[in-house]
């Protein structure tokens, strides 16, 4: 029997899906052009939720504090247009965090890249002797 969602984890989805049109819509500000919404975690009770976000394009990391710092200021304008767009009695209140999951993954992997290459070059070298 397949597992039943949680009521949290249907309005994290949905809360992910509508922040992202929300912000790419109604918010005119350059510093958060561009931002991609990597999760969505919602409390139990459905009071908070903290909004995982990176950017598509690499950013420098005071340009990313400043674009996650916009996006908590703009959090109750958000949490408003939420609260007309969704069926909800409670809009979670909004926390926006830089998620660099994804740029840690792309360096890890261009690590792990670079060892089987070196090995490779190793085995053929000594393979040559």
């Amino acid at each position: 029997m397949p597992r039943e969602f949680t009521r949290a984890e249907r309005v994290a989805d949905a809360l992910q899906r509508e922040l992202a049109v929300l912000i790419r819509e109604e918010m005119g500000d350059p510093r958060v052009n561009f931002v991609n919404i990597t999760a969505v975690d919602v409390s139990r009770d459905l009071a908070a939720a903290k909004v995982h976000v990176n950017y598509v394009e690499a950013r420098e990391k005071a340009e990313r504090a400043a674009g996650v710092k916009v996006l908590n200021g703009a959090s109750g304008f958000l949490r408003t247009k939420l609260a007309k767009r969704m069926q909800l009695r409670i809009v979670p209140s909004l926390k926006f965090i830089y998620d660099d999951s994804g740029r840690r993954g792309q360096e890890l992997s261009a690590l792990i890249d670079t060892a089987l290459a070196a090995d490779k070059h190793n085995e053929n070298q000594s393979g040559d002797e």
